[in-house]
């Protein structure tokens, strides 16, 4: 009798999580469909406004037609020429992203594990953030130069504000009952961390990373007009002064693409970093 109602239990348990869980392929169809979601607006907006420079309700003289940006991106990628711009930008922020968020994620964790070091820290680096980030570059040139060593510290400066106020306040906000079940459970201060600390930390943290990223890419716009020769920033300058709003216009887009594909990138390969999350965003 018992294993029967065992046994009922079991398959009414199957059934409902069949109901909760849509099949692998009607997930795969609805992640798909919201893939081309996002592709929607730009494309509509580029539709419009190439009818309506073909139809003569613009001139697209200063805003040209995508039909003209795209043959501008095409002609800089049949020279070369793009390639290079792409790689110069694209090497100048991973380095500072990657010495931006060491030092972010460091100074953070000090910050937010231990309130003395907080408040000897906090209050400078806090006006610190609050400076422009163009006051940073002369500044930069005279100490490193106008070469690359200036344009990289500059990118680590805007990337390790986000990263650091992430990562201290993550930490800051870890809730004190996990803490005290570590405590209570008599974990080492080891395994407090590895087990409790790092799961509640690392979710936040690695927003403030993506965070990070997105301002390396708007600093490194600032850090390329200090006398760059290669870099889409540079093609933004070469295009404003010899008036080509196409040549702008595809290095803008050069700029959205590029990061775009990095954000997709960190998210990926940070992914199972947070796999144990039941988040409804994962079931909607």
């Amino acid at each position: 009798m018992t294993g029967h109602a065992t046994s009922n239990a079991w398959s009414s348990l199957k059934g409902a999580a069949a109901l909760a869980a849509p099949p692998l392929a009607e997930k795969r169809r609805t992640f798909d469909g919201r893939v081309l979601l996002g592709f929607f607006l730009p494309i509509a907006v580029a539709v419009l406004w190439e009818l309506a420079v073909r139809f003569g309700l613009a001139q697209g003289r200063l805003v040209p037609p995508p039909s003209r940006i795209f043959t501008t991106l095409l002609a800089l990628a049949e020279t070369g020429e793009l390639w290079t711009h792409v790689w110069a930008t694209l090497w100048r922020v991973l380095v500072g992203f990657v010495l931006g968020a060491a030092g972010g994620i460091v100074l953070g964790g000090l910050s937010g594990s231990a309130e003395t070091i907080r408040r000897l820290l906090d209050p400078t680096l806090q006006a610190l953030r609050a400076i422009p980030s163009i006051a940073w570059v002369p500044l930069f040139i005279l100490w490193l130069g106008i070469f690359e060593a200036s344009k990289v510290a500059l990118i680590a400066v805007g990337v390790f504000f986000p990263v650091y106020l992430g990562i201290a306040g993550a930490i800051l906000s870890v809730d004190r009952k996990l803490v005290e079940v570590g405590q209570v459970f008599r974990l080492s201060r080891y395994k407090l961390a590895k087990r409790i600390l790092l799961p509640a930390v690392l979710p936040e943290a690695l927003i403030s990373l993506r965070s990070g990223l997105g301002l390396g890419f708007m600093f490194v716009v600032a850090a390329e007009f200090m006398g760059a020769s290669e870099g889409l920033g540079y093609l933004l300058v070469d295009g404003q002064q010899m008036g080509k709003p196409d040549q702008i216009l595809a290095a803008i887009i050069a700029f959205a693409l590029l990061g775009k594909l990095a954000d997709s990138l960190l998210v990926f390969s940070t992914r199972p970093l947070v796999r144990w999350q039941d988040v409804v965003r994962e079931r909607l």
